[in-house]
């Protein structure tokens, strides 16, 4: 067994490793740039180690750097978690030959599975199902659009080493074609600096299903049962579930045997989660994820498997704890991811600190965060907050736990997805056990979450700062909840029941509500793309540029029709939440 272990990872991954870690007797050593000194999971780690600045690029990408402190703290194997380096497999094979470790599959593995293209050839040779499409990548935008007549319209643009819907463009039409073949290319090179694309068939509202699978180095492979991940933004998971609301037991048991199959097929070692899309009866092969995944929660809550502790396990050359006969689903679990993120403005990336801040609790919740009261969600990492997981016993009392749960979550002022999570799972499709796509791409609807407006008092400049309070008053011995918004006391101390009334939103449009001419920034971030120039005349809801923020692309649209009368950004350059874009003149 390890004695000491890395855990080359941040926030709530990290922590989620190192507990397990602690539990095993294992010492864990965590790693941090500059921007996260404070952060929880440095103070979780038994021993921790300044990697660089702020960018991952410059500290939790930096291969050399944390194997020199792997050396220095003598750990003996590193996690990787998921994210960064997890499918990695120059830093897989790193390790190997500096003598650590990789709690994870094989280099060569990883290199099998990273390229999607090459998984699709790979798991077709074995029989295994696939969607429609090729397992080339096209040369340029001519080839794919030779490609997409084959195939038929819509299509799927895929980054060859894309992955957690990063590099995926959907083109319905032959004029959406090149735009979405350049935005995947680009996604692909800038999160896995791979930008060839490959094109599938698009599968129009299928389910997302998945398959959690662990093997050691004995040859044994099992599964752990499925996770369905349909609820999602921009093909990015939202909220997964186990087990999934369409999958009985036959096809469970099919999909197992491909998931296992295809783990066979790579001579896969470690835990990893094989994706597919479900369409009826159908399944098909869609990635092979070779890592632990961020749902992997929902799985441990309805098989009691630590998958953690499996991987570390199996890189110590053990045997898997489980058997195949021996894995049971029992109840069902919810996972809803907690983002900052904005989901009235399209879910645009929502930075900012957290000032107040009290997890749920009580029977069957499960709270994985990596953030507390004083911490800031910045625009360099991952926009998630924590994972907020359920248990009970069938599929509608797990709603309803979730459902109490995500009310006696208090985070603020930060906004985050809590609004979405509440209003989604209340609805008739989710009830249904639907994809929800036509609601999570329903403008109007999500608009209707956005903060309610402070009151017509709350404007007036004379009545000063607002604040609102939570008093407990007792009437003839029955205790009463009162709420109080009114001027702000100077010498009252602030209580954890103490807040300020949310700020007045703007109307939430692509271009961030602006009524007049100018096209304000609603995020901080980096200009990827400008679409327009100067003096061109524009329709509202034309693309303006594209702005990376916190892992993601966010398309900024004109706010109105008129003429690019001043285009203020440039590609490459920053830009900060209230930046003028560009000014738009109507004739």
């Amino acid at each position: 067994m390890f004695e000491k272990v890395l855990v080359a990872n941040r926030g709530e991954i990290a922590i989620r490793v190192m507990r397990t870690l602690k539990e095993m007797g294992i010492g864990s050593v965590g790693v941090y740039s500059e921007a996260d000194r404070e952060a929880p999971h440095v103070a979780e780690a038994d021993e921790a180690f300044l990697l660089g600045p702020p960018p991952p690029a410059e500290s939790y990408l930096r291969i050399e750097k944390l194997l020199e402190v792997a050396s220095e703290s003598g750990a003996e194997a590193i996690h990787p978690g998921y994210g960064f380096l997890a499918e990695n497999a120059a830093f897989a094979q790193a390790c190997s030959e500096a003598g650590v470790v990789f709690i994870g599959p094989p280099a060569s593995a990883i290199e099998s599975m990273g390229s999607k293209t090459r998984a699709r050839e790979i798991m077709r040779d074995a029989g295994v199902p696939i969607v429609p499409g090729a397992t080339e990548p096209s040369a340029d935008v001519d080839a794919a659009r030779e490609t997409a007549e084959e195939l038929g319209y819509p299509v799927a643009c895929k980054a060859a080493g894309g992955g957690g819907g990063k590099g995926f463009r959907v083109a319905r039409t032959v004029d959406e074609l090149a735009e979405a073949f350049e935005g995947a290319a680009r996604e692909g090179e800038r999160f896995f600096s791979d930008d060839r694309v490959y094109l599938e068939r698009y599968l129009d509202d299928p389910r997302h299903v998945e398959v959690q699978v662990l093997a050691d180095s004995h040859g044994n492979v099992v599964h752990l049962g499925e996770r369905d991940c349909s609820i999602q933004r921009r093909h990015q998971k939202l909220i997964e579930e186990a087990p999934g609301p369409h999958v009985d037991a036959e096809m469970r048991e099919r999909i197992g045997r491909i998931a296992t199959d295809a783990a066979r097929a790579v001579s896969y070692r470690s835990a990893g989660t094989v994706e597919g899309m479900q369409v009826g009866e159908e399944y098909f092969f869609l990635e092979m994820n070779t890592r632990v995944q961020v749902e992997h929660c929902v799985t441990e809550m309805v098989t009691g498997v630590d998958i953690v502790r499996e991987q570390v396990l199996i890189a110590t050359g053990e045997e898997l704890s489980v058997s195949q006969q021996a894995v049971e689903l029992r109840g069902h679990a919810i996972e809803c991811r907690i983002n900052a993120e904005a989901a009235h403005k399209g879910f645009a990336p929502a930075p900012g600190r957290i000032e107040h801040y009290v997890e749920p609790g009580g029977p069957g919740v499960r709270v994985d965060s990596g953030l507390r009261a004083g911490s800031e969600v910045t625009p360099l990492y991952d926009p998630m907050v924590a994972k907020l997981i359920v248990w009970d016993g069938d599929r509608d009392r797990a709603t309803a736990r979730m459902l109490r749960a995500l009310g006696e979550y208090e985070i603020s002022p930060l906004q985050t997805l809590i609004p979405f999570h509440r209003a989604i799972l209340a609805t008739e499709q989710w009830a249904r056990g639907e994809t929800c796509r036509d609601l999570t791409d329903d403008r109007e609807w999500l608009r209707e979450l956005a903060p309610p407006p402070a009151n017509s008092a709350d404007a007036s400049a004379d009545q000063g700062e607002k604040t609102e309070r939570t008093y407990a008053v007792e009437v003839d011995g029955r205790l009463h909840k009162v709420k109080v918004i009114g001027a702000a006391a100077g010498a009252a101390a602030p209580t954890p029941a103490t807040k300020r009334p949310p700020r007045r939103e703007r109307a939430a449009g692509a271009g961030g509500g602006a009524s007049g001419p100018a096209l304000a920034s609603p995020l901080q971030g980096t200009i990827l793309k400008v679409a327009v120039d100067e003096g061109a005349e524009v329709e509202e809801g034309a693309l303006i540029c594209v702005i990376e923020a916190m892992k993601m692309e966010n398309e900024i649209a004109a706010h109105r029709s008129g003429k690019v009368a001043s285009l203020a950004v440039r590609q490459g350059a920053a830009v900060n939440a209230g930046d003028q874009i560009c000014t738009i003149e109507q004739a």
